[in-house]
């Protein structure tokens, strides 16, 4: 069997002058970085978004497990086969970050033959979008240090700082440091830590500006820290937002590049749903909306998580409510919810395949309270029985949901036209009226309740003593009618990551408040979630390298 870099490696690539031509651009429309990649340029952005727009289809999944979901895999090949079927079909999805590439979790451009290419690009460098959003933060890191060193005009207490220094990998020796030592000319000393970039409110704005003069607002509304009166520093007291928008000038552009089937996406922004909103850009949901008849989106981890977020976050932003939501779920990780090993999951057992269905109910019932039609996707593996898919068919249909088996990783577009066709026709058929789970007016602890209760199925919440002082902090700031962000495992619906399927009778205990003003929402930190995870003990980097021409090894 082939891996995934292989198959794209044995792929020949159109050049993306091609590609863009699919959906009317032209090289001038373009800023190239080489022949299969590009930038989409601001006139053009804003040329395409006066075009009418395109249905938008929201792709997320159950909780994930180690038996593994596909939901990139499932969204790339949905949007091949939408094309293959006659859909003029544009894809936009998140950036991976080299934290997972490199650790544990791979890559986010799908796989088998649903991938976004070049494959070994994207997952690595890219267009060093990642890099200048690692450098805009930790260049408001140096200003705001040196502003303290320099006499502290703002009063800042640096015992208060919350802005935290970033990089781009899981390194736990990073989480918590003091810098400054070495002496008065050194810098002030004071405690300190990293988290990983994509957990950078700055990665954040960037995903959720319209234009580059929203983004200079949003970098000026960051909160940094509070003087030692307790009130709160933001980087427009600093003056610097112009010269952290000039370092991100390029990278707000949206990079184009193609499918293994040459089907153009729009790959931009990549914040993790499970310490930040998860969702890509919405400059490059926009423009995909204004060059397509249809546009196929991601959200990060399960549908608790990701498509909460891209639902109660993002939309308000974007303008656009999903036309459809599409739930990827596969057997093996239904059986994994149901109770089996992941070393059992082969083996036919529909108890556990029934029991586990639990989780994927509470997902569907979640989109439905939104007002959303809903599709389900099974990801078709090799172990699956038909007794099983039977079974499992029988269950979502049960529910009023309309379901089809994926075979995209193998079979590419062929695997994937009926779950297109399917699609086409419930958003053809449906009527939605969309609406948000909680009311921007309403306050913080009323918001992160109606989360617990509603979408994770909890009773309550449990607020530490800090987050407590904090609700009543912000509320004083004007801060509690900002949406929340939740900060959670993504593996269960609940807090701990070791309760699958659909748990009941638990609360969710929130530690600490974040405020990420410039963003436009408030973090609520569950549980032991960390904003810079770790490697672990044989990371993925074990198994890569790099041939004497410069090809990728190992790379998934």
């Amino acid at each position: 069997m082939k891996t995934d870099i292989e198959i794209s490696q044995e792929t020949t690539l159109q050049p993306i002058k091609e590609i863009a031509a699919q959906v009317g651009l032209t090289e001038d429309d373009l800023e190239l970085y080489g022949k299969y990649k590009a930038k989409v340029e601001f006139e053009t952005i804003a040329k395409v978004s006066k075009n009418s727009q395109g249905k938008l289809i929201l792709v997320t999944s159950i909780n994930p497990t180690p038996a593994g979901e596909g939901k990139s895999t499932v969204t790339v090949g949905l949007g091949d086969a939408m094309n293959a079927i006659g859909k003029k079909t544009v894809i936009a999805l998140r950036e991976p970050s080299l934290g997972p590439v490199m650790g544990i979790k791979g890559g986010a451009t799908g796989g088998g033959y649903a991938q976004v290419l070049p494959m070994e690009d994207i997952n690595l460098h890219f267009t060093g979008d990642m890099h200048a959003i690692t450098t805009t933060n930790n260049a408001l890191s140096a200003l705001l240090d040196n502003h303290i060193q320099q006499g502290n005009e703002l009063n800042i207490d640096p015992r208060r700082i919350i802005w935290k220094r970033v990089v781009d990998l899981n390194d736990r020796a990073l989480r918590n440091v003091v810098i400054g030592l070495g002496g008065p000319i050194q810098g002030v000393p004071r405690e300190d830590g990293f988290d990983i970039t994509v957990a950078s409110e700055i990665m954040a704005i960037l995903c959720l500006a319209t234009d580059l003069e929203n983004l200079k607002q949003r970098l000026g509304n960051i909160v940094v820290g509070y003087t030692y009166d307790k009130e709160p520093v933001i980087v427009s007291d600093l003056k610097i937002e112009g010269a952290l928008a000039l370092l991100l000038k390029d990278a707000i552009k949206p990079n184009l590049v193609q499918t293994i089937f040459g089907t153009p996406a729009l790959v931009h922004g990549g914040p993790f749903a499970n310490i930040a909103h998860g969702c890509n850009s919405i400059l490059a949901t926009r423009t995909a909306l204004g060059l397509g008849d249809y546009v196929i989106t991601e959200a990060g981890f399960g549908a608790d998580l990701g498509a909460e977020k891209f639902l109660d976050i993002k939309v308000p932003n974007l303008g656009k409510a999903p036309d459809a939501v599409v739930i990827v779920a596969t057997i093996r990780a239904l059986k994994m919810h149901g109770g089996v090993a992941k070393t059992d999951l082969s083996a036919e057992n529909v108890p556990a395949l029934t029991a586990g269905f639990a989780n994927l109910k509470k997902h569907i019932e979640n989109m439905q309270s939104y007002g959303l039609p809903v599709v389900v996707a099974i990801n078709e593996f090799i172990s699956d029985t038909d007794k099983e898919l039977a079974a499992l068919k029988e269950l979502i249909e049960n529910q009023g949901v309309s379901v089809e088996v994926a075979s995209v990783w193998e079979k590419g577009p062929e695997g994937g036209k009926k779950l297109a066709e399917l699609v086409s026709r419930v958003i053809d058929d449906s009527d939605h009226n969309f609406k948000t789970i909680y009311k921007s007016a309403s306050g913080l602890e009323e918001k992160i309740e109606t989360i617990v209760k509603k979408i994770y199925g909890g009773n309550g919440v449990n607020f530490s003593p800090k987050a407590k002082n904090q609700l009543a902090t912000f509320s004083q700031y004007g801060w509690d009618r900002l949406p929340v962000c939740m900060a959670k495992t993504q593996y269960s619906l609940s807090d701990n990551p070791q309760a699958l399927g659909a748990p009941m009778d638990f609360t969710v205990t929130i530690r600490e408040l974040v405020p990420k003003v410039g963003a436009g929402f408030i973090v609520a930190l569950t549980g032991d979630v960390m904003t810079m995870p770790g490697l672990p003990k044989k990371p993925a980097a074990l198994n890569m390298d790099v041939d004497k021409d410069g090809n990728a090894i190992g790379l998934f």
